[in-house]
């Protein structure tokens, strides 16, 4: 044979071998891409189901942890149970010491936008009814701040407030059937005033009587933890 056809055969040789080993690198490169699309898509919706919820708290001081650090406060602490326990909310404390239902309605559009949290939870008109305002424009504020949360698809859980009975009767009957009739009115979950045995032992409240202490606030999470949940697995569409 010559050394013509011997070159001849060598390169059709080496062009076979390279188209497969073109084809089997192609089939290699599209293997990975495939792979990392699924584990792409894996990993994203198990972050979905870690963040699967997001309740954000829109309250005064009893849930701004007045008087105690951020980190002190019930609401974190909650959160961070719920995060050790794998449970599939997130919480953000949009609480201020301070804030009335006036002030939350301010704050809620901006907040829903920000944070376009599942649920709301109010904690809010304590302050209010400190200030003397009438009941009819405490139960008006709460009642736009639900119809807004509804109209954004958020769930609402409202926390009933109570206030010292030196307000006079009349007024504490009214104040207090407020969130009883907002809950029954939008057909939203009602949590118990959470400080209805803890503010009734000295050593739990702070000097001014108001204002919940450190030793508290885990207390507060034990009452309020269980509550909450079964509020948002109530609301799970």
């Amino acid at each position: 044979m010559t050394n013509y056809s011997y070159t001849f055969m060598a390169r059709k040789t080496w062009r076979n071998l390279s188209g497969i080993f073109t084809t089997s690198l192609w089939i290699f490169i599209v293997s990975l891409l495939f792979a990392n699309f699924v584990h792409s898509d894996q990993s994203d919706s198990a972050h979905k189901s870690v963040t699967e919820y997001k309740l954000l708290v829109l309250g005064d001081s009893l849930s701004a942890a007045y008087g105690l650090t951020a980190q002190q406060g019930w609401v974190h602490i909650l959160d961070q149970q719920w995060q050790q326990n794998n449970t599939p909310i997130t919480v953000v404390n949009a609480a201020i010491s301070g804030d009335t239902t006036d002030g939350g309605l301010a704050r809620l559009p901006r907040l829903l936008t920000l944070h376009q949290p599942t649920h709301l939870y109010i904690e809010l008109g304590g302050n209010n009814a400190l200030q003397g305002h009438k009941p009819r424009k405490i139960k008006q504020n709460l009642m736009d701040m639900i119809e807004l949360a509804e109209k954004n698809q958020v769930q609402v859980i409202i926390q009933e407030m109570q206030i010292p009975t030196n307000y006079g009767a009349r007024y504490t009957e009214a104040f207090n059937d407020i969130f009883h009739d907002l809950a029954e009115q939008y057909n939203i979950v009602l949590i118990p005033f959470f400080l209805q045995d803890i503010a009734l032992k000295p050593s739990l409240m702070q000097n001014d009587g108001i204002h919940p202490t450190k030793e508290a606030q885990p207390l507060i999470v034990d009452f309020i933890a269980p509550k909450l949940l079964a509020a948002i697995d109530h609301k799970r569409v």
